[in-house]
């Protein structure tokens, strides 16, 4: 089993490793190859208004992009599958995919539109608005995540089949602090799924919340599932969300500078040869 875990490891790192980088040169292709202009002048001939041509050009490309990448999460889903920690089908897993597509064209068009904008209304600095817009998407990503959850997984109340697990965790918020009632502890139906193990917290204010994963409650004992749950905890009880959002605060502001930057010497040394 550790030989197993340390090659599923590996694989999962180098699908990581090269798909970044099959992401940042098919950028690359589509600059160099025109395609990206193709795109955008396929747009403009096919509707009139500014912002329709915006939202339709970044959903094609939203399209284009997770078409480009689905043969690393093929490969990727075909080892969780072959290692026995995927137990999802080939059709639901398809159907995931799909609807992970759709969000992203309903929520990532919209906010790809509202970044051109921004380019194109300070030209000079809009990497400093670009870097102020995503601030409060950032906070709202993290809010708005458990209301999303539902649209992949199902859920339940803990505590219509695991009434004393919830007592158990009860202690356990009391002890941390972190405010979560009965109402909002949830068991995810991760067996459909998967073999994984896992309780977590998820959300901010109202949306925070308790998951407990249906593969791990009954299945390995409650001081086991309160230690996962404790772990997970922790992160709240010493503010490792409020502290990762400004630590990628502060990395984005110089990665939104330097990428500007690049963008600008990009511009003028391949202007006319990728037709921008």
């Amino acid at each position: 089993k550790l030989a197993k875990a340390i090659a599923l490891s590996r694989i999962r790192n180098i699908l990581d490793i090269a798909g970044s980088l099959w992401g940042l040169a098919f950028l690359w292709l589509l600059l160099a190859t025109r395609a990206a202009a193709a795109l955008a002048g396929w747009t403009e001939r096919l509707l009139r208004r500014r912002w329709m041509q915006g939202l339709l050009f970044f959903a094609a490309f939203l399209v284009i992009s997770t078409l480009a990448s689905l043969p690393f999460d093929i490969i990727g889903h075909h080892y969780g599958r072959s290692y026995g920690i995927s137990v999802q089908g080939w059709s639901g897993w398809a159907g995931d995919q799909a609807k992970a597509l759709g969000l992203s064209i309903l929520i990532g068009a919209p906010v790809l539109l509202l970044f051109n904008w921004i380019v194109r209304r300070w030209p000079r600095r809009y990497w400093l608005g670009l870097w102020i817009a995503t601030l409060p998407l950032l906070v709202l990503g993290i809010f708005v995540s458990p209301l999303l959850e539902p649209i992949f997984n199902k859920f339940e109340p803990l505590s219509k089949n695991n009434a004393a697990l919830v007592t158990d965790l009860e202690k356990v918020v009391a002890r941390t602090g972190t405010n979560i009632p009965p109402d909002r502890m949830f068991l995810m139906k991760a067996s459909l799924k998967t073999n994984g193990l896992n309780a977590y917290v998820s959300g901010l204010g109202a949306t925070k919340r308790v998951v407990v994963w249906d593969t791990t409650a009954g299945r390995v004992p409650n001081d086991e599932v309160l230690f996962i749950f404790g772990h997970e905890s922790g992160h709240y009880v010493l503010h490792h969300i409020p502290k990762i959002l400004a630590g990628t605060a502060f990395s984005l502001f110089f990665v939104y500078w330097g990428c500007a930057a690049l963008a600008g010497l990009l511009v003028s040394r391949f202007n006319f040869t990728w037709n921008l």
